[in-house]
């Protein structure tokens, strides 16, 4: 089925820019039949599985209908449970972003009807609520349907499963004969048939058939994280693997330059894809990831489209994909050709419930684990360092080495400790140390003095036009430090912090006081332990 751009559909500024803020590049099959169906004001009956994008397809028309300067009720949005009345209110929210003077209520049970009241009363142009709860509203004459001109009823066969149709069909009989009705439902029971017969008028038929998840070779796996500790985690999945070609999502091109930026100042070799770089560039940004000598590609859903890569090992979900077929669209450019896959998902907050959708949709169960601790990965370099030894003892050609260690030796030292020392500094030069003294990485912070973390201060922040890779890279610039090993950067408008580690902070401090960063004379210190 054919996509369309959100720009190429007759839509407000407002609306618009809503969108542009969200990230949406395309709309996705539903949205693009049932937008203009339901902008020009038909009766619909939409059939789609859950997660397909349904709610800005009809979320979009109903808010672009509404009289702004009317304070009765518009449009009402039945669900069949309460998690769906939150989830679709607080989407319509975001996509009414810029349109002032517009108010959404959800209404449900379990939630104390007085905070309903007292919302209904200073006027609601839009209402989302479960059945039996709008209809109690009606029987106390705080809800009026009698202004309403649009009404959507979501996931209908789930709402007549539940034993609703009375209350449907009680709410419906209260409505203008005038109204605007639209059906969404994933099957098309003989009771939603005799629903669209007895009240919708020459309703448009909208069939959306969802792609199927064909990855049997692919590892579905996903992290419980905060948002902050994102950039921290997939570093540590990356080592973990020892991946050497994935692809990571985000949602906006902004998130693909900023995570690139983050990704290079650290020491991978990373790269990205969206759709404001010009055709000739992204075709080198391919070319390169192709030939493998960009290891990382971070991309947005369009910009990856015409990516062709059979060697993908894993795919990452950095932001949950915005519907349930753009997972299926991501997760499939990994375990191709025979060859086993990885793909990982970043869950965050309220998105748990995003990725119940996708299980459904996909009819897949997914992985939870734990986000790898520092000794995870550690774990991993060190089977990869004797590796690489074990190669270079078998290719021989060791004599002038062999003639420095029995330099050593001869003043006494033995051979085990010479080797492990020379372990320890192969992993101190890789090891990142940021701080993770939070959220779901609390439990790993750094052991030993030298490595623990040190929080510096700097006078310098946003307003100065500085961002953490310029700071990333003039600390190691100047001081000759592995990038790697200098952690989180926390930016604001006019100071900034720096976490390195603790062996560092003495010549950080002496090579960094007084220089300058984009042209700004810097102080920095070691920051109070308060801030």
């Amino acid at each position: 089925m054919k996509k369309i751009k959100f720009e190429e559909l007759m839509l407000s500024r407002e609306m618009q820019k809503a969108i542009s803020d969200l990230g949406f590049e395309e709309a996705t099959p539903i949205q693009s039949e049932a937008i203009p169906v339901l902008l020009e004001r038909h009766d619909a009956i939409g059939q789609a599985q859950t997660g397909t994008g349904k709610t800005a397809a009809f979320g979009i028309p109903a808010i672009e209908m509404l009289n702004k300067s009317d304070k009765n009720l518009q449009a009402v949005v039945l669900c069949p449970t309460r998690e769906l009345a939150i989830q679709v209110a607080e989407e319509m929210s975001k996509l009414a972003k810029y349109k002032k003077d517009v108010c959404f209520l959800p209404v449900y049970g379990g939630q104390p009807i007085e905070r309903q009241l007292k919302a209904l009363k200073k006027g609601v142009q839009v209402v989302i609520g479960t059945p039996g709860r709008v209809m109690d509203h009606m029987e106390r004459g705080t809800i009026d349907l009698s202004q309403v001109k649009l009404i959507v009823l979501d996931e209908a066969d789930e709402m007549l499963d539940m034993g609703f149709r009375d209350d449907i069909e009680f709410i419906l009989k209260n409505t203008p004969k005038s109204r605007q009705t639209v059906m969404f439902s994933a099957t098309m029971p003989k009771p939603i048939l005799e629903l669209t017969k007895k009240y919708l008028k020459s309703p448009k038929n909208i069939k959306v058939v969802h792609e199927v998840l064909t990855v049997p070779n692919t590892e579905q796996i996903y992290y419980e994280i905060k948002e902050k500790n994102k950039l921290e985690a997939l570093c540590r999945v990356i080592d973990l693997y020892n991946l050497k070609l994935a692809l990571v999502f985000s949602n906006t091109k902004r998130g693909v330059d900023e995570l690139v930026e983050h990704l290079q100042a650290r020491g991978y070799s990373a790269d990205g894809l969206h759709g404001d770089m010009k055709q000739s560039t992204r075709e080198k940004v391919m070319g390169r990831f192709r030939k493998g000598s960009t290891e990382i590609l971070v991309a947005t859903d369009v910009a990856a489209r015409g990516l062709d890569v059979d060697n993908v090992e894993a795919v990452f979900n950095y932001d949950m994909p915005q519907d349930e077929e753009y997972y299926v669209h991501r997760i499939g450019r990994t375990g191709r050709a025979g060859k086993s896959g990885k793909a990982f998902t970043f869950v965050t907050g309220r998105e748990l419930y995003k990725l119940k959708d996708i299980q459904k949709y996909t009819k897949t169960k997914l992985k939870l684990n734990p986000i790898p601790s520092f000794d995870d990965v550690e774990e991993v370099r060190v089977n990869l360092f004797f590796d690489t030894v074990k190669k270079t003892i078998d290719e021989g050609s060791l004599k002038k080495y062999a003639n420095y260690v029995k330099n050593l030796l001869d003043e006494e030292y033995n051979s085990l400790d010479i080797a492990a020392a020379l372990v320890k500094m192969n992993l101190f030069q890789e090891r990142s140390t940021s701080d993770s003294n939070n959220g779901e990485i609390e439990n790993d912070k750094v052991k030993g003095g030298s490595l623990r973390p040190v929080r510096l201060f700097l006078n310098v922040g946003k307003k100065d036009k500085i961002r953490p890779g310029d700071i990333l890279g003039a600390i190691a610039g100047e001081t000759g430090i592995p990038g790697k090993v200098i952690g989180e950067i926390d930016m604001y408008d006019k100071f900034s912090f720096v976490n390195v580690p603790e062996k560092y902070v003495d010549e950080i401090l002496d090579i960094m006081q007084d220089n300058q960063i984009r042209g700004k004379r810097i102080n920095i210190e070691v920051a109070n332990k308060k801030s």
